[in-house]
């Protein structure tokens, strides 16, 4: 089973200069061993249901998903929809992970059934800190469903 097989964390993240930032912050932790980067919605969408790309690769949910919210093709909200919708996908964490604020983000998330949304901190030590903690909580402190 290689590295994309055995994903503990999906990133879905359209901005490189976030994406690397996550990344960063789970790597020093030592989060970062397992992790999948994708850079729309539609993406994330074909490597949690093994399409597309991802048609070859083994079934099995990641510990966490990261998704950002404003992104092309397909944004959070969407993917949100389709993970919650499906037995396969609905009981796997999903923290929004944005620089959006907007009140109809963080309610429609949470109706859709978003386990955390957050705002990205501007500062870096802030940011680097949340995602630490992020990755900690639902990698390894949190007990989930099998």
């Amino acid at each position: 089973m290689d590295d994309i097989d055995a994903a503990e964390i999906l990133l879905v993240e359209d901005s490189e200069d976030d994406a690397e930032m996550t990344m960063r912050a789970l790597r020093k932790h030592n989060f970062g061993n397992k992790l999948t980067w994708v850079k729309d919605g539609a993406e994330a969408l074909d490597f949690l249901f093994c399409a597309g790309g991802y048609s070859r690769r083994q079934t099995g949910n990641p510990k966490l998903v990261l998704l950002d919210v404003k992104m092309p093709k397909m944004d959070g909200i969407e993917v949100l929809k389709h993970l919650k919708a499906n037995d396969k996908t609905k009981s796997i964490p999903v923290v929004i992970l944005t620089s959006s604020a907007e009140c109809t983000d963080v309610t429609e998330s949470y109706k859709l059934g978003v386990n955390s949304y957050l705002v990205k901190p501007v500062d870096f030590d802030a940011f680097m800190n949340v995602v630490a903690q992020v990755g900690l909580y639902w990698t390894v402190t949190n007990k989930a469903p099998n």
